[in-house]
């Protein structure tokens, strides 16, 4: 348990994944025995740092997930409650429900679709609070990237080719101090023409005077989106068993 503000992990499954084309929302697929979202919840019930969890579903599973918590035996979590209908709107249902607790308190907004998170990423996350009110996971980009626009025949056609260098791709968790999430959202909240798809880009917009820290991610901290995504993270987590076996430990809190 942290001894300084409380840290309170949302664990985010408010979508229903519709680019896996499964029956069945994406965070309730079984990797390697265990449920997607089993695995994310696990990682922060294994993280010292980490005091309460709360989690977010789409309605009408919320019940198939509070099955699945108290199966596993998961103490930190405090609630498993609806999501909203995109993931703004669930990020801002998890802030209210953590409504009394104190601004100087942390929070840690993390994908339910990335059960490989690690450990160390999110002891990286609160720590990086400490003196940031604002922290991003992020990973270089190895690809190059390119903004297109319409070509005068139709179609796309490159515009233009940023420096990768200065280029990452987000994951999460997200970490906040309670205090500027807060207030980031409830501008957000505000705005009819809110277009955002992370919590960093909240604070960015509504807040372009507070700092978002980056701390490195990991490349296996992958989001399961597309077909074919399970059997990636399958073969990563076999991967990190192996790694142990062999005396090369990784911590990772969702074996």
């Amino acid at each position: 348990m942290s001894t300084g503000p409380r840290v309170i992990a949302a664990v985010l499954a408010g979508g229903v994944g519709s680019r896996m084309g499964a029956p069945r929302p994406k965070q309730l697929l079984s990797l390697e025995g265990r449920t997607i979202i089993e695995r994310s919840i696990a990682a922060f019930e294994s993280a010292p740092e980490v005091d309460e969890i709360v989690v977010l579903m789409v309605d009408e599973y919320v019940g198939e997930v509070e099955e699945i918590v108290a199966r596993a035996g998961f103490a930190k979590v405090s609630r498993v409650l609806p999501g909203g209908t995109t993931r703004t709107d669930t990020s801002y249902a998890a802030l209210t429900a953590v409504a009394s607790a104190a601004d100087d308190d942390l929070v840690l907004l993390h994908d339910a679709a990335r059960p490989l998170v690690l450990p160390r990423t999110i002891a990286a996350c609160v720590s990086a609070l400490g003196e940031a009110g604002a922290v991003g996971v992020a990973v270089p980009s190895a690809d190059t990237v390119v903004r297109v626009t319409e070509g005068r025949s139709g179609g796309e056609v490159i515009a233009q080719t940023p420096d990768r260098s200065s280029l990452r791709r987000m994951q999460t968790p997200q970490g906040f101090r309670l205090g500027v999430a807060r207030r980031a959202y409830e501008a957000a909240m505000a705005d009819p023409d809110l277009v955002a798809t992370d919590d960093c880009g909240v604070v960015l917009r509504y807040l372009p005077e507070e700092e978002v820290r980056i701390v490195p991610g990991e490349e296996d901290n992958i989001k399961v989106t597309n077909p074919g995504d399970v059997e990636i993270a399958e073969t990563l987590l076999r991967r990190r068993r192996a790694h142990d076996a062999s005396g090369n430990a990784i911590a990772e809190g969702v074996s």
